[in-house]
């Protein structure tokens, strides 16, 4: 089966040359999110926590189109933070969205990101 390109107006879109998310069999590979609300396309307001939920639900959004159950079918994130000094509000609002089983996780500072934003992750979700 080839890949499938997932697209969705509930996470944000781009003109860029690149797919919300790839699902290739069972594997969905969800391409990079900052904090953009998907029905303003503008940066969220607040600080970093409140930038790392919308991060995630930008996440959670391509998998549930693809087919999955949101974060529940993550199994591998990498965190791009500006700042390590966010590090840990980062950790406990990304940490406040999974449960029992967290997915594997990468966590990397970066001298600059796309819109200027201080996050942004991408995923691995493992479907069916």
């Amino acid at each position: 089966m080839p890949a499938q390109r997932v697209k969705t107006d509930d996470a944000p879109r781009t003109d860029n040359p690149y797919s919300q998310g790839v699902r290739a069999g069972d594997t969905l590979y969800v391409s990079g999110y900052g904090p953009v609300d998907p029905d303003t396309m503008d940066d969220v307001e607040g600080d970093i926590a409140a930038q790392t939920d919308q991060v995630l639900d930008n996440i959670a959004a391509v998998v549930e189109e693809a087919g999955g159950d949101g974060l529940d079918d993550v199994v591998k994130i990498t965190v791009y933070v500006t700042d390590l000094d966010d590090y840990e509000r980062v950790n406990e609002a990304y940490g406040a969205r999974f449960g029992e089983v967290p997915p594997a996780r990468v966590c990397v500072e970066v001298s600059r990101l796309p819109g200027d934003v201080r996050v942004e992750m991408d995923a691995i979700a493992h479907l069916g």
